[in-house]
């Protein structure tokens, strides 16, 4: 069997183990030659296995196009299945997000993941490492009861909105 169709085999089963297996086996064409999004990360997108669609990525499926809201992009495809975590996730892994697309997503968790995004492209850059291997810090709320969580929200909206007005004057140059 050729190993693009042993890849959607893998993709459809929502296994890990066996999409990485493909991965190894063969040289598997990750991306469509004419520019177009790949089915097999689409299909992941729309069925919700996140675990696959980072592990796609990963290993370099192209995940931002020109054009998000064309009905086959990753993104769309996510929006489609109503998968809000691999949308999320997709923003994360800096999928630029078009305007007033509709995600099913808070204000705020578009902008947690638009500031991990940023986040995750600094430590790359300064790495030298292509991919997200985004290590999250987990704030014990319980040990931080009567804190003022005010300035850290206003920290993270600030960079986020710092994001986008370089996005949108990267966009326009």
């Amino acid at each position: 069997m050729v190993p693009e169709q042993n890849l959607l085999n893998a993709v459809r089963t929502g296994r890990l183990s066996e999409v990485r297996a493909v991965l190894r086996s063969a040289p598997v064409r990750l991306n469509d030659p004419d520019g177009k999004p790949s089915l097999p990360l689409g299909m992941a997108c729309f069925m919700g296995f996140s675990d696959i669609v980072r592990e796609l990525i990963q290993s370099g499926a192209r995940a931002n196009f020109p054009d998000n809201t064309i009905p086959t992009s990753p993104l769309s495809m996510a929006v489609r299945g109503k998968r809000t975590d691999v949308v999320r996730l997709l923003i994360e892994m800096g999928v630029d997000l078009p305007p007033g697309i509709e995600t099913g997503l808070t204000e705020q968790e578009i902008t947690i993941a638009h500031a991990l995004a940023l986040q995750n492209a600094a430590s790359n850059a300064a790495s030298g490492k292509k991919g997200n291997n985004l290590v999250v810090e987990e704030i014990d709320v319980i040990g931080c009861y009567g804190t003022d969580t005010q300035i850290l929200e206003a920290d993270v909206i600030r960079a986020a909105q710092r994001m986008n007005e370089e996005k949108t004057k990267d966009n326009k140059s």
